[in-house]
């Protein structure tokens, strides 16, 4: 049964958008961060963006699955851009990962007009700014 499965809280994983200039263009990327002491292995993740409007229209992006293996500890790993033409939607990012042969998982979302220079704060592990999911 559902409740007799332990699934461990998560701890010192984080989700982050970064804004990089890349060639001279601003990027925004979203990385997942280890700040354990420790490898997390069998990183994966989905993301996809939604809004629903006030007249309970929804619209959605595609469901994005990556598969990002290992991520040393106190280290970050790219997940995938991030466009500005998606910042007005909620972007959830669903992340699943193996640490001491136990299962974790869980849902990190940049709400609606989040991800913005004004929100900017010091990602661990990155020595950058970025919009942090804790």
């Amino acid at each position: 049964m559902k409740k007799d499965i332990d699934i461990p809280e998560v701890k010192d994983v984080h989700v982050a958008a970064v804004k990089e200039m890349i060639e001279g263009q601003e990027t925004w990327n979203v990385f997942i961060v280890n700040n354990k002491p420790e490898m997390i292995d069998a990183v994966m993740v989905t993301s996809k963006g939604y809004l629903e409007n006030k007249i309970g229209q929804e619209t959605k992006t595609s469901v994005m699955r990556h598969m990002i293996g290992g991520v040393p500890a106190k280290t970050a790993a790219k997940i995938e851009p991030i466009t500005p033409e998606v910042f007005h939607m909620n972007n959830e990012y669903w992340v699943t990962f193996f640490f001491e042969n136990k299962l974790y998982e869980k849902k990190y979302i940049f709400g609606s007009h989040v991800i913005t220079p004004e929100l900017e704060e010091d990602v661990p592990v990155m020595n950058r700014k970025g919009v942090v999911v804790w």
